[in-house]
């Protein structure tokens, strides 16, 4: 029987921070509980990223924030480009994608669908992202299970939709009409509610969470089994760190949202890219990446924050691409005790 060497998990960066990205998740949903329903998705996605910035600063990582909040509105966030955690001489040079709150509106209004999402990426240098930042605001998707990714046959962009649900019924032995289909309710989808529907197929229509519904087809036992539509580009970067540690795919294009935009990008050098379809592994990069997220509400990834007395129970999933671990972790907090590290108070507050 194969032995781990000693001083393995010393010299696995990956091994030794995991948990504590999930105590980063963790602090960042319960922060927000507060603000669950009370209307407010600012001051919401303020409290989860306070706690999700001072939880990071206390990790020894040379971590540099690559995709960042407030990109689409004016809410607060970690942004682009921000520094990291202590920055200790030999700490594990790290790429970091987060959204404190995916679902801030959903978040406010009490609603189901709020995540708190974290990835890290092994790399090589500070100035080397291993996640890249895609430019526009919003991305075209189609995300996929570990089933359907492998093997001959290839989901495309542009593709007609009745063709790539074909595709997909075939690799997972179902008829086009038994399959679910999961997008973003919004009106820019119209088109594509009414193409998937000519084909039979279910739609699962969510008002937010752009991470978890892609997530979702390569997840056991979600009931989704592939997640079309427009939704954020830094969303798409988050959902590709998942996926790549579940053996899933993803396949995005930048989506301008009107002309001012395609053509700041233009102007910006990236007319070529336009029409790039970014996979997996181009959002995503090498196979030292992370990914935890914590729920807030009930989501199609994990269950929200409850609580029972003083007691706060949380639920998280952690996963490596590496080894493709995925673990879930249901933790107990005792609120008469419990102390979170604020980025805002620089030390220990009380719930």
């Amino acid at each position: 029987m194969a032995t781990t060497p000693v001083g393995h998990l010393e010299t696995d960066p990956e091994a030794t921070i995991e948990l504590a990205l999930v105590r980063a998740t963790e602090a960042a949903a319960l922060n927000t509980l507060k603000w669950v329903g009370k209307g407010d998705k600012l001051a919401a996605d303020a409290a989860a990223t306070d706690a999700l910035r001072g939880m990071l600063n206390l990790l020894d990582i040379c971590g540099t924030c690559t995709i960042g909040e407030g990109i689409k509105d004016e809410a607060p966030g970690i942004f682009v480009g921000e520094r990291l955690g202590t920055w200790k001489k030999g700490a594990p040079i790290l790429s970091i994608a987060v959204d404190p709150i995916d679902g801030t509106t959903l978040t406010s209004k009490g609603l189901p669908g709020a995540v708190s999402v974290l990835a890290t990426a092994t790399a090589k240098s500070p100035d080397k992202h291993a996640m890249i930042p895609v430019p526009s605001h919003y991305m075209e998707k189609i995300a996929v299970g570990p089933s359907v990714s492998e093997g001959a046959g290839a989901i495309r962009l542009g593709a007609p939709v009745e063709q790539n649900l074909e595709i997909i019924a075939l690799k997972l032995g179902k008829r086009v009409r038994d399959l679910v289909v999961c997008m973003l309710d919004r009106p820019r989808h119209e088109k594509l509610v009414s193409d998937v529907r000519r084909t039979g197929a279910a739609i699962k229509l969510i008002g937010d969470g752009d991470v978890a519904g892609a997530i979702a087809p390569s997840m056991p036992d979600s009931g989704v089994d592939v997640y079309m539509g427009v939704g954020g580009s830094p969303e798409a970067v988050l959902a590709a760190a998942a996926i790549k540690c579940l053996g899933g795919d993803i396949i995005a294009r930048m989506w301008p949202k009107d002309d001012h935009e395609r053509q700041s990008l233009i102007d910006a050098g990236h007319g070529d890219d336009l029409e790039r379809a970014y996979t997996t592994d181009d959002m995503a990069q090498g196979d030292g990446i992370i990914f935890a997220a914590t729920g807030v509400t009930d989501n199609a990834l994990l269950r929200g924050v409850s609580v029972q007395g003083h007691i706060a129970v949380t639920y998280s999933v952690v996963m490596r691409a590496r080894s493709r671990t995925v673990r879930y972790v249901k933790a107990f907090h005792d609120l008469t005790r419990k102390t979170i590290y604020l980025d805002s108070e620089r030390g220990e507050t009380r719930l």
